[in-house]
């Protein structure tokens, strides 16, 4: 795919939705961190419904350790591997209070070195909590990338890496969210809804249907 055809689909993007965020309802730096570490392998919706359970009354890092692992972990038992993130959750509130006087690091090694935080969550955090043009690669973003040629690589790394390259410096800060939406209401798995899609025309999978947007 060529760069014209890249920055066409990035302008489509942003025209469709010029400010595109995360899901995950939140209202501190702290409970995004939080909620980015329980949506490994859930849904956002799940996550949300968790959270609505205690990030009101226990939505900082005193809050959440005062309810204790116990606690925690009965309030987030509908999230997927919850036991290991209520564990470290748990650790990250320590941690934050110990080292950090309880706010969230902006810089990478700091985020990464908190437990259950990985290169992904903490591309998420410097990005949404921050406003650093960093590129979260999930799924949704890898299927996006190869099916439509935008970025292809055979790893999560391999398209991060290409994305930081390819994007459009005025798209970057976006960049992430809007393929994520992408990915999840349009460019399915099984079935990409390649009728109602607006890259369609720009678009280089083999198998779309070629049918232009509707």
């Amino acid at each position: 795919m060529n760069q014209q055809k890249r920055k066409a689909i990035f302008a489509r993007l942003q025209a469709a939705n010029p400010t595109p965020t995360t899901e995950l309802e939140y209202d501190t730096h702290f409970q995004l961190l939080i909620a980015v570490i329980l949506s490994a392998q859930a849904t956002d919706k799940s996550v949300n419904l968790a959270t609505a359970r205690f990030f009101p009354e226990f939505g900082t890092p005193e809050g959440i350790l005062s309810l204790g692992l116990k606690g925690l972990t009965e309030k987030i038992k509908s999230i997927g591997l919850y036991r290991t993130k209520a564990e470290n959750v748990i650790k990250t509130c320590r941690i934050l209070l110990e080292q950090h006087k309880g706010q969230v690091p902006e810089d990478r090694a700091a985020l990464e070195a908190l437990p259950g935080v990985g290169r992904k969550t903490a591309n998420v955090v410097l990005n949404t909590a921050f406003g650093h043009p960093t590129i979260a690669v999930d799924t949704h973003i890898f299927r996006v990338a190869n099916r439509t040629r935008l970025a292809q690589g055979k790893t999560v790394l391999d398209v991060e890496r290409k994305l930081e390259k390819i994007v459009p410096q005025e798209y970057k800060l976006d960049a992430h969210h809007w393929l994520i939406l992408h990915g999840r209401y349009v460019c399915l798995a099984r079935k990409p809804k390649c009728r109602q899609c607006g890259i369609n025309d720009l678009c280089e999978y083999k198998e779309k249907s070629g049918i232009v947007p509707l």
